[in-house]
């Protein structure tokens, strides 16, 4: 999954921490941030930082860590997160809404709630899953400015 944007674009990283609960949320939060500093209208921020904090916390609950990587250009955002762990078993399962795999304590912290996946679905203009079981899952997300 290789960035289209080339050299014209604001590229942001973020590595992101297994059961960290309590940095979750800092990536797509400081993405909101600089996207706000660049001007960018407010609808594209939001469908960015609910695709992106969604896209946070499944690396977080879900997998052995990854990384969040943004391309900011002046047509669009397009967001690559990918994880290192289990993989997804039944994408199209884990495409429905309110299907979960958390753990029981996840749920207790107020999470696994099975709307992830369909939520980063929702707020990308285009939306690319991959997942190999036992490697890694990806998803690369892209919004229209």
């Amino acid at each position: 999954m290789m960035n289209e944007q080339g050299k014209n674009s604001i590229k942001l990283e973020y590595e992101i921490i297994k059961d960290d609960f309590s940095r979750a949320g800092e990536a797509s939060s400081n993405i909101k941030k600089v996207l706000r500093q660049l001007g960018i209208d407010s609808k594209v921020i939001k469908k960015v930082a609910i695709a992106t904090y969604e896209a946070e916390m499944n690396i977080v609950i879900h997998s052995e860590g990854g990384k969040i990587t943004v391309f900011i250009s002046l047509e669009n955002i397009e967001i690559i997160a990918k994880d290192k762990g289990p993989g997804i078993k039944n994408i199209d399962k884990a495409m429905e809404e309110g299907f979960s795999t958390a753990s029981n304590k996840v749920r207790e912290l107020g999470f696994g709630a099975g709307m992830g996946l369909p939520n980063i679905k929702r707020y990308s203009d285009e939306f690319h899953i991959e997942s190999k079981i036992g490697q890694f899952t990806a998803l690369k997300m892209k919004m229209h400015i």
